[in-house]
């Protein structure tokens, strides 16, 4: 059994920049894979742009579609932040992977804090699939990044903001990264902007909610990830496993908080294959 040492600087426990060499040089060079997939996939007729799906400004999601008459499914990534940074930009040629092996590919910005609380990120994000979910037919898979990961998981848990209809169509999640306990961030400076107070951190944490949705979750991390961000991820799948949940939780060897989410790339990369395994052709 991991022995988990208790934290002494929540500060520190969640600076996941500072705990990876480079990782200005890697943040800054996302953009330009972003930019140049967009492209390309705009040059086939693939890409479906800055589709309003609510009112704010940060309302819009992209749409990749494969190259193929009818799509396998919809997949839908949703990026991380700590709910109050980065937009879809960021990450587009994370769709590569899923979109090569068959799946059409959502990915949605969302209100950012201070902006919005995470109670209504989550309402962003739920709009998002909805708004998604009827431009594409099959079955719906959710991936999320860090705080991301916690989004998609608040999908699945009690009091989500999906409406029944659509959440039926979910058959997997994969929470990468994910947050599903928020009382520890609440101890950070990031809490300044956040804003959690005891009773949303109570209200949105997955760790102490119940699964409602019988899919599959596969829920991973890195393995040279802060040890918070471990802890976190295995303490999700430990509850919810006690509840009855399908649920796995895995660690991606030689892998950290920014290179975790690389495999969604290449339709033969790891997670790629995870999220589209089980199609038709």
């Amino acid at each position: 059994m991991t022995a988990w040492t208790p934290v002494a600087d929540f500060d520190a426990a969640y600076d996941n920049s500072a705990a990876v060499q480079g990782s200005a040089g890697i943040i800054a060079e996302l953009p330009r894979l972003a930019a140049a997939f967009r492209e390309a996939a705009g040059a086939r007729g693939h890409a479906e742009l800055d589709i309003p799906y609510g009112p704010n400004a940060r309302h819009r999601l992209d749409l990749f579609r494969p190259d193929r008459d009818r799509a396998e499914g919809l997949v839908v990534f949703v990026h991380g932040g700590y709910w109050k940074a980065l937009d879809k930009s960021v990450w587009s040629h994370l769709a590569r992977g899923a979109r090569d092996n068959g799946f059409a590919v959502a990915m949605p910005s969302y209100r950012l804090a201070p902006e919005a609380r995470v109670a209504e990120i989550g309402e962003d994000v739920a709009r998002a699939i909805v708004h998604a979910s009827r431009m594409v037919e099959g079955p719906i898979r959710l991936v999320g990044h860090s705080a991301g990961g916690h989004l998609v998981t608040r999908m699945v848990a009690s009091g989500s903001p999906l409406p029944p209809a659509v959440m039926a169509r979910i058959d997997l999640v994969v929470p990468v990264s994910g947050l599903s306990d928020l009382r520890p961030i609440r101890r950070t400076r990031m809490n300044d902007v956040l804003r959690i107070d005891a009773a949303e951190a109570r209200a949105e944490s997955p760790v102490l909610l119940e699964p409602v949705h019988d899919c599959r979750i596969e829920a991973v991390v890195g393995a040279d990830e802060l040890p918070e961000l471990r802890r976190q991820t295995h303490a999700l799948a430990s509850n919810w496993s006690g509840l009855g949940a399908r649920i796995a939780g895995g660690e991606i060897a030689g892998t950290h908080h920014f290179d975790v989410v690389a495999s969604l790339a290449e339709a033969s990369g790891r997670l790629a294959r995870l999220l589209t395994a089980g199609a038709s052709r």
